[in-house]
């Protein structure tokens, strides 16, 4: 999620294990801690577009980093805190400011590797947005609270609220899958493999994407939690691309080719050539708005240099029509 939510998270768990008088220097150290495995954010090539795609959320979210992470970080914060707490406490803070980050991220849909080194596998629960302003102000007033009172009880109670609403997040992405499979039936298609993911800061606007046959079908729907009721907002499709079989006249062994296959590991196999630009490879699962084909990124290639990277292109719509559709949506006044 967004730095914020993880620094707080990081922040509210180690408070959970500070006593009265450590609260405040024990929430800053875990603030510290929940911050620091976003830092493979920072790996980045100039020559190598997609070497950032490949390592954030790489190895510094993996469970097997956690004790690692926190032994470094107390090493580092030895000097500033020696006088407030013995190493131990330092450590014990670390690790539970860093514990939570790669979970909290893999519930989001951009993908997080947490078994790596035994696996390569991009976690994606889908089960809240990257930035969601209830998750956000739970943990807010949770640290607030205990750091302004000294007491670790309000930390807990927001931790026990914030893992609530992830169990709702849960609940709607169920809902809105069976919506979509039932929608594919109505239309007599054969779902080979569906997604659906909660739009921005909020969990009641979905957008879903299934694979029919060699074709995406991308719409938006929106859920009340409480009523039931549902709203399908129709979108476009597109047909798939297999970055293994196609027609794009370059070798297997190319870097162009390669960097297509990675494009495809980051995006969990949602590929297709964008309609409009025969060189524009886009990741299905992103748009601006939810029902539509439209890129939020994606990668350009050139066939004519097979041996040059692809150059990864973001295409955030920031227009006030776009984000007035969009509320028009969350809102159902469309």
């Amino acid at each position: 999620m967004d730095l914020v939510s993880q620094g707080l998270l990081g922040s509210s768990l180690a408070i959970t294990l500070a006593k009265a008088e450590e609260t405040r220097k024990a929430g800053l150290i875990g603030l510290i801690a929940g911050l620091s495995a976003d830092l493979d954010f920072f790996i980045q090539s100039s020559q190598d577009p997609l070497l950032n795609l490949e390592f954030h959320r790489h190895f510094s979210h993996s469970v097997f980093f956690i004790p690692i992470a926190a032994l470094v970080l107390s090493l580092l914060l030895w000097p500033i805190f020696r006088n407030y707490f013995a190493w131990h406490r330092i450590y014990l803070f670390c690790f539970a400011g860093y514990l939570l980050s790669g979970f909290l991220d893999a519930c989001t849909s951009y993908g997080t590797r947490l078994l790596w080194p035994l696996s390569e596998e991009r976690f994606s629960f889908n089960i809240i947005s990257i930035v969601d302003p209830v998750f956000t102000l739970s943990l807010i007033l949770g640290v607030l609270l205990s750091v302004i009172f000294k007491r670790k009880y309000y930390a807990q109670l927001f931790l026990i609220l914030c893992s609530l609403y992830l169990v709702f997040g849960w609940t709607q992405n169920q809902r809105i899958q069976e919506i979509t499979l039932n929608l594919a039936k109505e239309n007599h298609q054969t779902v080979k493999r569906i997604l659906v993911k909660p739009t921005l800061g909020n969990l009641w606007l979905w957008r879903s994407v299934y694979q029919a046959g060699d074709i995406y079908h991308v719409n938006a729907i929106r859920l009340n939690p409480f009523t039931g009721e549902h709203q399908i907002f129709a979108g476009g499709k597109v047909n798939s691309f297999n970055p293994l079989k196609h027609d794009l006249p370059i070798q297997q062994d190319s870097v162009l080719q390669q960097d297509i296959i990675r494009f495809d590991t980051f995006s969990n196999g949602f590929l297709a050539l964008d309609p409009n630009d025969e060189n524009l490879i886009i990741d299905v699962r992103y748009s601006n708005l939810p029902h539509t084909i439209k890129p939020l990124w994606g990668i350009r290639i050139d066939v004519t240099q097979p041996n040059q990277h692809a150059q990864y292109e973001l295409m955030r719509d920031k227009s006030p029509e776009t984000r007035q559709q969009f509320i028009d949506m969350l809102f159902n006044k469309t």
